[in-house]
């Protein structure tokens, strides 16, 4: 009798032990529970779900991870579903034999398990994106088997969320310019992108724009790199997780004209972590001048992105332009260019020469090398102090120049604090000159508030200098490498270490002359 009782349990708890090992468990599905005849763990899963990506286009892969954080696992079941939903998305492929496919609500390589109850640490597998459909954003989740009783269910990793803009088709069924050039902004939250498709038979085209900031993106299109007779769309932050898109003319340096929206389709639009995307069609034709239209759609593309008030956006904190005109019904990739115009370039080639060369110069002469020409005089005047007020009247002449030439241009205040700080640098450079005219004899008992007040306005003008350069090149390089504002960074660590090793060199030297005259 108690052989049959044996018998009776073995087949009656074999389909569990079965399925359980081998993985095949197509009829958990639906729930994602194991069939153990236990209840689910309640704490905190030791085991995680991650991805390598944090958003997908249709037919984009991602890598999903299973692991264990302090301990090992025996079975899992993985699907992707929709957020807020249970159904399955997309399929799956296997790297290795830990894993294997099953079909789930009918669905084929729609979902993975186990191949055997062995210890595992870690399973790494392919999920496929499908490649036409409806799509939202998803969620991969798991179950998790230590033992037979012990077991966690639906642990969930990161929401991967659906990004309806990728550089998939770039130069082959649109024109594309990206900024780091190449990049998918599927892939990289860094990436600022635009595609643009015009029809051949009439005025519509199609445009994506896609970047992180902190009020709009824009694109422009015109007849040179610079800002100025551009025609313009905007899609500002609307708020509350919304985006408008906007239709505006940019005259100069100044705020862009809004203009009508026009006939412009709105597709999709998205605010996600402050990554601003819109996707529309316009029919509206493309002017860079009021009035007339170009014979063929030959245009330089512009980027720009910065803060917003409202929906009145703001001045840029990036942008870039396309090296070359293209044909906006031609497809291909772009490469993104300087967008700089000369006199921009020229205002902050003067501050450098200024303050980095010039500037810097003057004042190591007045501090450090006075001993060196002791004796030497031309003009009747110390041959370094005639060095010095060259050096330093060229930094101050200089900077004037290139304080009109970037006022011009603008014609106005832009924002920011590079501007604040120029303009501090500004007055304080010409107060020095001036004090210094009227500074009295070098045997006078007040000479020493002079020296101090001259050597103290000095430092401040080099600090606040050196901090105008740095914002300057903030708002010109907006590669994510930073490169130009690093090679400041080594230039002026550079120069704070010579002037510390002078600075070293005269305590020595003082201290050598006092053991002397003891």
């Amino acid at each position: 009798m108690m052989h049959v009782y044996t018998l009776l349990f073995i087949i009656w708890t074999s389909p569990v032990v079965l399925g359980f090992s081998s993985g095949l468990v197509s009829t958990s599905c639906d729930t994602m529970v194991p069939r153990h005849r236990a209840q689910a763990q309640t704490v905190p899963s030791p085991y995680t779900v991650t991805v390598d990506r944090s958003s997908y286009h249709a037919g984009y892969t991602i890598m999903v991870t299973l692991q264990g954080q302090s301990t090992t696992f025996m079975g899992f079941l993985l699907q992707a579903q929709e957020v807020g939903g249970s159904q399955p998305v997309g399929t799956f492929s296997v790297t290795d034999g830990q894993a294997q496919l099953l079909s789930c609500s009918g669905t084929a390589n729609s979902a993975v398990s186990h191949t055997s109850s062995s210890s595992k640490s870690s399973v790494k597998v392919l999920w496929h994106a499908p490649a036409s459909g409806s799509y939202k954003d998803i969620a991969f989740r798991a179950t998790f088997v230590q033992s037979m009783k012990v077991f966690w269910v639906q642990v969930e990793s990161a929401t991967v969320s659906y990004s309806f803009i990728s550089s998939a088709s770039c130069g082959y069924s649109k024109l594309c310019m990206s900024q780091p050039s190449n990049c998918d902004p599927v892939s990289s939250d860094s990436c600022n992108f635009i595609s643009v498709l015009a029809s051949s038979t009439n005025s519509t085209f199609h445009v994506e724009i896609s970047g992180q900031a902190s009020g709009y993106v824009a694109v422009g299109f015109s007849d040179d790199q610079y800002m100025g007779n551009d025609d313009i769309y905007i899609c500002v932050d609307g708020g509350n997780g919304s985006v408008q898109v906007q239709h505006a003319y940019a005259a100069g340096a100044v705020a862009p004209q809004k203009l009508p929206l026009g006939n412009v389709s709105i597709i999709q639009t998205s605010i996600t972590a402050g990554i601003i995307k819109c996707f529309f069609s316009s029919e509206n034709t493309i002017s860079t001048q009021p009035g007339k239209a170009a014979a063929t759609p030959m245009y330089y593309l512009l980027f720009a992105s910065g803060p917003a008030s409202g929906d009145s956006i703001e001045y840029h904190s990036t942008k870039f332009s396309s090296s070359q005109k293209a044909n906006l019904r031609s497809p291909q990739l772009l490469l993104s260019g300087s967008s700089e115009p000369p006199i921009v370039k020229a205002h902050g080639a003067l501050m450098l020469i200024s303050w980095m060369t010039t500037g810097s110069i003057g004042m190591l002469i007045a501090r450090y090398l006075k001993a060196a020409t002791k004796g030497k005089r031309c003009c009747n005047k110390d041959f370094w102090f005639l060095a010095h007020v060259t050096l330093m009247s060229l930094s101050v002449i200089a900077t004037s120049i290139a304080f009109i030439l970037i006022f011009s241009y603008f014609g106005g205040w832009s924002g920011g604090s590079h501007p604040v700080l120029g303009c501090i640098v500004m007055i304080l450079a010409l107060i020095q000159p001036m004090a210094a005219a009227f500074r009295c004899t070098p045997g006078h008992k007040w000479r020493f508030v002079f020296n101090w007040a001259h050597a103290l306005n000095a430092l401040v003008i080099k600090i606040l200098a050196v901090a105008a350069i740095f914002t300057g090149l903030g708002l010109i390089d907006t590669t994510d490498s930073r490169w130009l504002q690093k090679v400041m960074g080594g230039f002026f660590a550079w120069e704070v270490l010579s002037f510390l090793l002078y600075e070293l060199n005269i305590k020595q030297n003082l201290v050598q002359t006092q053991k002397a005259l003891k």
